[in-house]
């Protein structure tokens, strides 16, 4: 019986993915790839990325406009799904959010983070 985990996100956009997981620590592996399970099951992916314990990658495949994130969290000792996933979630949403505002002629002044993890961004736009 596969081990697989797949978890529906809301991630779009493959680039912000990576910087995300690079902030995180993380390098990806670009193309098509396979994920291993605990059992010996596999998944083909889209990308995917490397985690400390050996055989259990992280997998991110499109689906319907969005990655679909695919691994074996059982197998996957260094780091607990849910605070992996509010992690990429939250660099995801700092990369993504920092480009629309590029698009539209701000750039980032200032940045800090407190003690909750909240970002703070002050902004500026030359006119």
């Amino acid at each position: 019986m596969s081990h697989f985990t797949k978890i529906k996100t809301k991630l779009a956009v493959k680039e912000y993915i990576v910087k995300a997981l690079a902030d995180l620590g993380y390098s990806c592996r670009e193309g098509v790839a396979t994920v291993t399970a605990h059992d010996g099951s596999t998944a083909t992916v889209d990308f995917c990325v490397a985690t400390r314990t050996p055989d259990f990658d992280i997998g991110f495949k499109k689906t319907n406009g969005s990655f679909d994130m695919l691994a074996d969290w059982w197998g996957i000792k260094e780091m607990k799904q849910d605070l992996f996933t509010r992690q990429l979630s939250q660099r995801y949403a700092y990369h993504a959010t920092k480009a629309k505002l590029e698009e539209q002629g701000f750039s980032v002044a200032s940045e800090e983070t407190d003690k909750d993890g909240q970002i703070h961004l002050v902004l500026r736009r030359m006119t």
